[in-house]
Parts: C-alpha cells; sequence; structure tokens
C-alpha cells in the first residue's frame, strides 16, 4: 500500500483545517506571498500572527502534543536555511510534517517571510503560548 494518498490527505486536512478568513498582517507584496503560502500550506499546524495562522493546538495547551501540532513561530525564531531544511525533510524530528510541502520559489517565499517574522512575541518577552524551542518542524 502507498503512502502518497495518505500523506496527500494529511496535508489536505492540514489546509483544510487551517485556513483563516482573518486578515494578514505584512510589510511588503514578497511578505503577503509568504503569508498567503504559510496560511495555505502550514497554518494547519503552525501558529504565526502575522499570517492569521493559529495551528491545531487547543488554546492554554503549552507542552506535550508537538508532534502533532507544530511550533508556535509566534514564539520560535528561525532561519530561512533552517525553515527549507524542515521543507525539504518534513521537519527535524521524523514527525508527520510533510516533505516538500512547498517546492521552489515557494518554499523560499514561506522561509523568508518565517525568518523575518518568526519570533516576534520572543522578542518582546511574551511566550505565553511558547509551544516549544529550537528548529523549525517537529
Amino acid at each position: 500500500m502507498s503512502l502518497r494518498p495518505l500523506a496527500a490527505a494529511l496535508v489536505a486536512g492540514a489546509i483544510l483545517t487551517g485556513c483563516q478568513t482573518e486578515e494578514i498582517s505584512v510589510d511588503s507584496a514578497a511578505d503577503e506571498r509568504g503569508a498567503q503560502l504559510f496560511a495555505e500550506r502550514c497554518s494547519g499546524c503552525h501558529t504565526l500572527s502575522a499570517a492569521s495562522s493559529q495551528g491545531s493546538k487547543p488554546e492554554g495547551q503549552v507542552s506535550g502534543g508537538e508532534r502533532t501540532n507544530g511550533p508556535n513561530f509566534d514564539t520560535r525564531k528561525v532561519a530561512a536555511d533552517d525553515v527549507l531544511f524542515a521543507i525539504r525533510n518534513g521537519g527535524f524530528s521524523g514527525a508527520i510534517m510533510p516533505a516538500n510541502v512547498v517546492v521552489g520559489d515557494d518554499a523560499e517565499a514561506v522561509a523568508d517571510f518565517l525568518e523575518k517574522y518568526s519570533g516576534r512575541e520572543q522578542e518582546t518577552g511574551d511566550s505565553s503560548n511558547d509551544f516549544g524551542s529550537g528548529a523549525v518542524g517537529n
């Protein structure tokens, strides 16, 4: 049995559950493209206010479950190279993040966007919703 249909179903489910109707808050058109791709492809598991993304972790849950609820990028600062590694390899710890959820220029746009907007709550000292620390992915 092939895992491709299962992986496609997981990605589709993440996309459907992650769709947000709130306004994306970014500085430029390039950032908006990265934010939109993040909202479409990553927000089912990852939180990032700049993309109006709340991930899938229930509000108030701050420990455990990160293998199915990706890191909160409001509190976790990441570098573009680390984001690209995680995208290509399905995260860092072999969890359920699908590899190559975005590719090519789209992956670059998401990586640049995350590098610029991730970790903003960490910079202000508000870590009340920190779902983990370290690298991108699970």
